[in-house]
């Protein structure tokens, strides 16, 4: 295959791509450098990638991304041929028989009405293929974002019955431990029991999030993208005064912020610097 090629459209190409890329002497020598602890980073990086696409509603960018994260399933799947533990076809095979026994509401004669109720037994499918666990908190990978972990803990437990009855207690408990660090905050206590504290009060707050109905990780990125929307436009509006950030002071600031919300809610995405000046 050649640059001169038309542009490959299958798998089989995808394949037949990264196979040359990772063959000794006539591959990129960055990829024969690659293994599977150097390349799942950058694995990491693409899923958040095609979740970035979605949520900016880019329909242009999902389509690439999600060519980007299959190229990262098809990268270790080579790597994982040449150590000669399994190839693609096995990973497909894999996922294709596992879905079809994860749904027997689908491809058998189980009867399954909801989504909540799917969510149940494909817990129950998993505990079933995954044997005997020695904690109900099994299963939950020590590498996802410490927020989303938090969250996934969080419901394992409460399938076993570990949780609040009405998000009011869970209410109450994210009162309590923002007070118990705000004694720590007071007391001057080190950083180890100020880190302990912070650390109790924000998995209290993914608590009261996922009683909400609502996924942290998501609420906490959509805050992220709002904060860093509005404070550009903060930058605009001193910039429009004829001067920056760091020369303008808080309580102007704070007048900007407000404007920029204001801006926001009447559906301007940024400052016009000529108008406002």
């Amino acid at each position: 295959m050649t640059v001169d090629d038309p542009a490959p459209a299958t798998i089989e190409n995808l394949l037949e791509i990264m196979a040359q890329l990772r063959t000794p002497g006539a591959g990129c020598p960055w990829d024969l450098q690659q293994n599977f602890h150097t390349i799942a980073p950058y694995t990491l990086e693409e899923a958040y990638e095609v979740v970035d696409a979605i949520e900016q509603g880019d329909k242009d960018a999902l389509k690439e991304e999600l060519g980007d994260l299959l190229f990262q399933v098809v990268y270790h799947a080579q790597m994982a041929h040449e150590a000669g533990w399994f190839d693609f076809g096995a990973v497909v095979a894999g996922i294709c028989e596992k879905m079809i026994r994860r749904h027997p509401h689908v491809f058998g004669e189980e009867i399954i009405e909801t989504a909540e109720a799917q969510t149940t037994a494909w817990e129950i499918h998993k505990d079933r293929e995954k044997g005997e666990r020695s904690s109900a908190l099994e299963g939950v990978p020590l590498a996802l974002p410490a927020l989303t972990r938090a969250d996934k803990l969080q419901k394992k437990a409460s399938r076993v019955g570990f949780d609040w009855p009405s998000i009011h207690g869970v209410s109450d408990k994210v009162e309590e431990e923002l007070d118990e660090l705000r004694e720590e905050i007071h007391s001057n206590a080190g950083a180890e029991a100020l880190m302990d504290e912070a650390g109790d009060l924000l998995f209290a707050a993914v608590n009261l999030v996922r009683h909400t109905g609502t996924d942290p990780e998501a609420a906490l990125r959509q805050a992220n993208r709002k904060f860093s929307r509005r404070f550009r436009m903060v930058e605009q509006l001193s910039e429009a005064a004829g001067k920056t950030v760091t020369e303008t002071d808080l309580d102007t600031l704070d007048l900007y912020w407000d404007e920029a919300k204001a801006l926001e809610a009447a559906g301007h995405k940024s400052v016009n610097v000529t108008e406002t000046a």
